[in-house]
């Protein structure tokens, strides 16, 4: 793979709709419970087409509309490469192959479904979902070093989510509009002092 001027690696670009939406079908294919994990490794660390602050910024706008935040994910960065064409290609790869399993699955586990020994099962995958997804997290964090808004001050964003979602039960539309949008905020005045701070001679 060929290295940026920083060393980094360069990133790549989808080549067609056909190669984002088998792209994103691997993905969707092995996003039984951990599907941030899927993503970052799919789409940072194996296919190179977004950098790790990338992935973090067009995840947090995901996260924030409406609906499953990994489809968000695809439709944004299809219609971002192919317009409407990579956005439906996304949209497909993310929904058509994976459908035929969960629906095969659903038909096969259907007898088992009351079984205390497959329910106990289910509930253990749980832990691994959580596991994976405090992995991606952690892996993610040094993006953040990039952002506008300072590492520490990222970390009080983070501390007072979990305290109102998991301590307090706030729901989460009110944390979004409450702590997200003081956090918008503050980004903004970071990004304009940088930007005035840069046009002082």
């Amino acid at each position: 793979m060929s290295q940026a001027p920083d060393g980094e690696p360069t990133l790549n670009t989808p080549g067609s709709p056909a190669a984002v939406f088998w792209g994103f079908t691997t993905l969707a294919l092995q996003g039984f419970g951990g599907v941030l994990a899927v993503a970052q490794r799919e789409l940072v660390d194996k296919r190179r087409w977004l950098s790790k602050l990338d992935f973090v910024e067009q995840w947090a706008v995901a996260q924030v509309l409406p609906g499953p935040n990994v489809v968000n994910l695809a439709i944004m960065l299809g219609d971002r490469w192919f317009g409407l064409h990579g956005a439906v290609a996304a949209l497909g790869g993310m929904l058509f192959f994976p459908s035929i399993v969960v629906l095969a699955l659903v038909m096969l586990a259907g007898p088992f479904a009351d079984q205390p020994a497959f329910v106990g099962a289910l509930k253990g995958m749980g832990a691994v979902s959580a596991g994976l997804i405090a992995a991606a997290g952690l892996k993610l964090a040094p993006a953040l070093k990039e952002n506008a808004i300072s590492v520490h001050v990222s970390a009080c964003i983070v501390a007072l989510t979990f305290v109102a979602i998991a301590l307090l039960r706030i729901p989460l539309l009110w944390v979004l509009a409450g702590i997200g949008g003081a956090a918008c905020i503050w980004a903004w005045r970071c990004i304009r002092l940088a930007d005035a701070a840069k046009a002082k001679p």
